[in-house]
This record gives C-alpha cells, structure tokens and sequence, in this order.
C-alpha cells in the first residue's frame, strides 16, 4: 500500500484552508471518519483533511490511499468487514459495492474526473505523445513500460494496446506495477515510461508528466464517494463527503491534476 504523501500534503493545505464550506456549519459532531480513497483521489483527499478536521472536530484516519489488488483492494477488505466510514472509488467500482450492498446507494456523490497521463524520468527527453500515431511510434521506440495494476492499467493492457495492435510486440517490455505508484518506477530507472492517472503521476518526485493520452484513445474515470453501509457515524460521514464536493475543494482537486466536478 503506498505511503501518505506529507511533502504534497503541506503543499497543498494552505490552499485548501483559504476557505471553509458553508455546507459544513452545521456540523457540532465529533469523531473519527475512517477513509479508503483509490490513488486517484489520495493528493486532494489528504491536501482536504486538515481544513475539515479544523471546521468540524472530528478526526480523519486515512485506511488506505489506493484501490489496490486482490486481497489488498478496497473491495475485498470492504467485503471482509474492515472498519470504514467513506470508500472513494471509480464510479464503476463504487455502484458494484452500492450493489452489494457495501455502501448506501443514495449517499454516492460524484467528485472528479481523471485522465490518464504518461510521465518519464525528470530531466530525459519527453516524447511525443501529442497523437495517436505519435503515441504509437514512442511505444514503439521505448526500451520498458510500466502501466498501473488499477482502472488505467486495465484500459491500456486490455483495450488501448490492442486496439493500436500491439499486444504482442509490448507484452515483453511491458510491467504491471502493483503495490506501488508506476511514477516510481519511472524514477528509479526501472521503467522508461510509465502510465497512470495523472494525479497519481503528479505526486512522485523524480518523473516529469509528458501530458495526457491523446484525446482519441483517452479514457475518463470518474471518481465518487458514498457513505459505507455499516459505517459508525454515517452524518459525518456525509459531511466529509459534502466538503470533497464543496466549491472550497474546487482548486484543491484541480491543483492535483484532476478535473473537479460543478458544486452542488
């Protein structure tokens, strides 16, 4: 499970503390509000704590800053009784835990769309990517890939790539990246580039972001939040939620690379 990020936390707090939600003046409650974000959403998820921590008293415990896999995800540990108050998710993973009946169904607020990046090692030459075709010749020409094991490295190993026909030629230079952000990997050298969502991208030293995939073969997540079904304060809970979706969160998320949804 990867790290808490502190060094973008910092960074981001004194933005995200210029204002505090109306829609949470109403809160007198106090406790703990126990959280499980996908990657994703961690940057502006952690840059968001402090400010609601101040407005309201109660405390956020962050479970886990990644959707993960197999046993690790957030669906089995949700599956398996784990202690949780707000689960953020790709919608798509979020309505199959509203399915399940792991998270009440009207509580869901959608937050963000993200879009998936391509970062390599800071200071290389940055490819182009800037088309398809551009794309498809840096895929070509590049040594090593390394794509997330989540939503963006499923849309690329099972759907992109073959699409473009070139299963069979990257699948040997080709690395799943699970346990860890793929923008690390880029850093250290073990990967000459590297695909994730851009937020996920923007939060590891060491990589510069060469942009978004082109817009022809992009794919848009979009990202939501909803009150787990045996959560412990379910009002604290929704006011957590209330302030992700707040205008005062607006900068926050896009300052992290994500495209924030309007204010409700």
């Amino acid at each position: 499970m990867p790290a808490p990020l502190p060094a973008l936390r910092r960074l981001l707090q004194p933005l995200a503390a210029l204002a505090l939600p109306l829609a949470l003046a109403s809160v007198a409650v106090a406790g703990d509000i126990r959280v499980m974000t996908s990657g994703a959403f961690a940057a502006p998820h952690l840059a968001l704590v402090a400010p609601f921590e101040q407005a309201t008293k109660n405390r956020v415990v962050t479970v886990t800053t990644s959707t993960g896999v197999g046993r690790d995800s957030i669906a089995s540990r949700v599956g398996r009784g784990e202690a949780v108050d707000v689960i953020i998710l790709p919608a798509a993973a979020l309505e199959d835990l509203i399915r399940g009946g792991f998270v009440v169904a009207e509580s869901r607020v959608d937050l963000a769309r993200s879009a998936i990046g391509m970062a390599v090692r800071a200071g290389v030459p940055r490819p182009d990517i800037s088309t398809v075709e551009a794309l498809t010749r840096t895929l070509l020409q590049a040594k090593s890939i390394a794509y997330s094991a989540s939503v963006s490295g499923e849309y690329l190993s099972k759907e992109l790539f073959p699409r473009l026909g070139l299963s069979e030629t990257l699948a040997p230079k080709s690395r799943r990246i699970a346990g860890e952000r793929v923008g690390a990997v880029v850093a250290r050298g073990e990967a000459e580039i590297g695909f994730q969502q851009i937020s996920e991208l923007l939060e590891v030293k060491g990589v510069d972001l060469v942009g978004p995939l082109p817009s022809a073969v992009q794919r848009i997540t979009l990202v939501a939040a909803g009150v787990a079904a045996k959560s412990t304060d379910p009002a604290a809970a929704r006011a957590f939620i209330r302030f992700l979706a707040s205008p005062e969160a607006v900068e926050t998320i896009r300052k992290t690379g994500l495209e924030p949804l309007a204010p409700r």
